[in-house]
């Protein structure tokens, strides 16, 4: 397993963007420089499935990883399994050693979309967790598979009761609420015009709403009219 490391580490570093890393670094804080190699995101994703299924299986035992683009991998490993159970059991053991926003934000299986009950289901769970991306990671899962067909005006609940001084808890609240905004209007305005959310998080969301396309400029006049 001590190879498998050395050799795909290797193979990272070789893959490493200088530039790339100097950017990506501002972007993630809480992430000691030192622990960034500078890989681009398609170059990972690339590399993942480039990986045989045996040394993919066998990378997902080696945690923990030390730095983030073999945490990223980790996590596009997982993204790409067609077994759903596989696939769950595989992302339960890997959330809390996401330590990022931006590993927490890539990270999404595709068969997920395939069992949404059961997703739903372990999304209510990570909500109640402890872990800043744990809670993170069930926000940016609401966002991404159940703000179209499998939306419930129930869910918008969830995200509105929670209550955090972590910075990325609720800018991903706000990114939900944003988006909300965008695709389930009628439902989730009642949250804003209600203060249902915090200052902070109510204000950003509105912000990102308004920046969005998608909405026209009529509602984005009254939408600015709800800031306080």
């Amino acid at each position: 397993m001590e190879a498998l490391e050395s050799r795909v580490r290797q193979e990272l570093f070789a893959l490493r963007d200088e530039k790339y890393r100097d950017f990506h670094k501002k972007l993630v804080p809480t992430v000691d420089e030192a622990r960034i190699i500078g890989v681009r995101i398609p170059a990972l994703r690339k590399y993942a499935k480039e990986l045989s299924a045996e040394a993919g299986i066998k990378y997902l035992d080696l945690l923990p990883h030390h730095y983030i683009e073999e945490n990223n991998l980790h996590a596009f490993i997982i993204s790409g399994m067609k077994d759903f159970d596989e696939a769950m059991r595989r992302t339960e053991e890997f959330l809390p050693y996401i330590d990022n926003w931006a590993t927490c934000d890539s990270f999404m299986p595709k068969v997920f979309k395939k069992h949404p009950a059961a997703v739903y289901e372990k999304v209510k769970q990570w909500l109640k967790s402890d872990h800043t991306y744990t809670v993170r990671y069930g926000i940016v899962t609401l966002l991404n598979n159940f703000l179209d067909d499998e939306f419930r005006a129930e869910m918008l609940d969830l995200a509105a009761e929670l209550r955090s001084d972590e910075y990325y808890i609720n800018m991903a609240v706000a990114w939900y609420f944003s988006m909300a905004l965008v695709k389930q209007y009628d439902a989730a305005l009642p949250y804003i015009i209600g203060h249902k959310l915090d200052r902070w998080t109510h204000n950003k969301a509105i912000q990102k709403a308004i920046e969005s396309y998608r909405i026209g400029d009529n509602t984005k006049a009254y939408l600015r009219s709800l800031k306080y």
